[in-house]
């Protein structure tokens, strides 16, 4: 098949937005739509089996391998930031949790100069993108590319641990994608009859059955090519060759919140000062290209299980060796699931008008590489803070495309952050200490019962954090008389033409929860704006606030 070498359209990025915009830019015959994705197929058991989902992001065939600066805050710990290097992006390497995002978050957003994107404004875009299984409302969409499910819940410690936080105070929550995020209940994943459903699948594959629309893989973009302003082509490597693709229109990059600021920072888009220390040339001085880095961090409070009904008994390489075989000609079993089937969200503190803090739970005691702690049957919680205010940056270090970025979180530097990460682990305890869970809940495995003090529980957090892996906020989107901003509301590069970015580097602040569905979200709403489509008319629904969040934690 001969490469488009005219095309309509360049998406550099194959991932949650930029499949998203390929289809939907390619819903006309009338485009031509070429896809550049420097990573390759998405077939393999690791990527497709819910529950191997700790293998791809530590498999450098699917991974771009990026590991971030020592942290002061941390103890001087690098975090690795895993990206999805296949077709699908990092939607082929997630934990597969679908989390719209609070509808205080859009609000903030709009609020902040990113007009049109409140949450009435993005709800029908979430409803176009999903068909939801299982749990219609007047919230969800039902007729949309992509599959979203629920797991069976059969562990009864998903309903022990939801049964405790009623008893702590808080409210059950049957869908916190629908009416009401705040509370606990079950999980929406993108699985689909027991796979993974990235956007490769939901939105990728079906475009490319099309003639329109091509996917050139192993293509690794290093820089937009531009007369005067004007974006017109894509110069990238492929299979050892530099190529240049002229665009008859427009060039998206949707490359994620590492590689988006960096082909920006490499094309001479950025601080110009910074570009200039680099040797590159500065079209257009946007000090904000690589700022406003944002991220989850998270804990993993572990305790031991009185009763051997966890997952610990499938860690054996006999019950591995069965469980990838069932899946394998069923599509069942335990590998059918990423097993994160509970989730919840609550408020840290009175005053505060929306949930801050996220729970995952997990019905085993385990590490994300796929390693469990000595102690056997266990079950732990993931927790921690939503909207730190620390920030960091993404800095090419030459314009070298092969050389990868510096990435610097600034994790905890914030004055506001142990504070309110002690609070996420007090309100842990004290949720495992209701009468629900006692037939189940043994001693701490970590944090460990004996550490109780600020001092202690900062220690722990320092040494024992993790990424929750939901980099964004690189290429802020709002009014562009605002000089930190990169995009426009309409996704637009600000000062340049013919060029849009469209995934999770534009998000002003980060959501609540998982960021893979409000990536998709935007790359639904970004289709709109680069085709001069009217924009999806608003939604009258009234977003829920706890009745009594100035007065009441709960």
């Amino acid at each position: 098949m001969s490469i488009f070498n005219h095309p309509d359209y360049i998406v550099i990025g194959s991932g949650s937005s930029g499949s998203t915009i390929a289809y939907r830019l390619g819903e006309s015959e009338k485009n031509q739509v070429l896809v550049l994705e420097f990573g390759g197929t998405d077939i393999g058991p690791f990527i497709q089996m819910p529950a191997a989902l700790s293998y791809p992001m530590n498999m450098s065939r699917y991974d771009w391998g990026y590991k971030a600066e020592p942290e002061k805050n941390l103890n001087g710990r690098s975090i690795v930031c895993p990206r999805g290097k296949v077709i699908g992006g990092s939607s082929s390497i997630n934990g597969m949790i679908f989390v719209r995002g609070n509808p205080g978050d859009y609000h903030y957003w709009a609020q902040s100069g990113a007009t049109g994107w409140d949450y009435k404004d993005v709800l029908p875009y979430f409803q176009r993108m999903e068909t939801s299984n299982g749990f219609e409302s007047e919230y969800r969409g039902n007729k949309g590319p992509l599959q979203v499910s629920r797991g069976k819940r059969e562990n009864p410690l998903h309903d022990a641990f939801v049964k405790a936080t009623e008893q702590a105070g808080y409210f059950p929550t049957e869908d916190y994608n629908g009416f009401r995020q705040e509370g606990f209940g079950p999980a929406d994943m993108t699985v689909w009859k027991g796979s993974r459903f990235s956007t490769a699948k939901a939105y990728l594959k079906p475009a490319l059955k099309k003639k329109n629309i091509q996917v050139l893989t192993s293509a690794l973009v290093d820089k937009i090519i531009f007369e005067g302003n004007k974006a017109v082509g894509v110069q990238f490597i492929h299979k050892g060759e530099t190529k240049i693709i002229k665009v008859k229109k427009d060039i998206i990059l949707s490359a994620g919140s590492i590689n988006s600021p960096s082909i920006l920072q490499r094309s001479g888009v950025g601080d110009g000062d910074e570009l200039r220390d680099k040797g590159i040339s500065v079209l257009n001085h946007l000090p904000g290209v690589g700022k406003n880095l944002q991220d989850h961090l998270e804990v993993y409070f572990q305790v031991k299980c009185l009763q051997p009904i966890t997952l610990y008994k499938y860690l054996n390489p006999l019950s591995k060796l069965l469980i990838g075989m069932q899946w394998m000609f069923l599509k069942s079993g335990p590998g059918a699931t990423n097993q994160f089937e509970t989730l919840g969200f609550i408020r840290s503190d009175k005053n505060i008008s929306y949930p801050d803090i996220q729970f995952h739970f997990l019905p085993v005691a385990i590490r994300y590489d796929g390693t469990a702690p000595s102690e056997g049957h266990g079950f732990q919680i993931h927790v921690g803070p939503m909207r730190s205010e620390s920030r960091g940056y993404v800095s090419i270090k030459s314009s070298n495309p092969i050389e990868p970025p510096k990435i610097k979180f600034n994790y905890m530097s914030h004055e506001s952050d142990f504070p309110t990460f002690r609070k996420a682990l007090r309100l842990s305890r004290e949720i495992l200490a209701q009468e629900a869970l006692k037939p189940y809940a043994g001693p701490e495995i970590q944090p460990g019962n004996n550490l109780v003090s600020d001092s202690d529980l900062d220690e722990f957090i320092k040494n024992n954090c993790e990424s929750a892996y939901h980099p964004c906020g690189t290429c802020k989107m709002g009014d562009k008389s605002d000089p930190t901003t990169v995009v426009e509301n309409d996704c637009r590069v600000k000062g340049l033409s013919n060029l849009f970015l469209a995934d999770s580097s534009i998000f002003p602040r980060i959501t609540n929860g998982n960021l893979n569905a409000p990536s998709i979200m935007t790359g639904e709403k970004a289709s709109d704006h680069i085709l001069g489509k009217q924009t999806l008319s608003p939604s009258s629904i009234e977003p829920y606030y706890h009745p009594n969040w100035k007065n009441s934690q709960r």
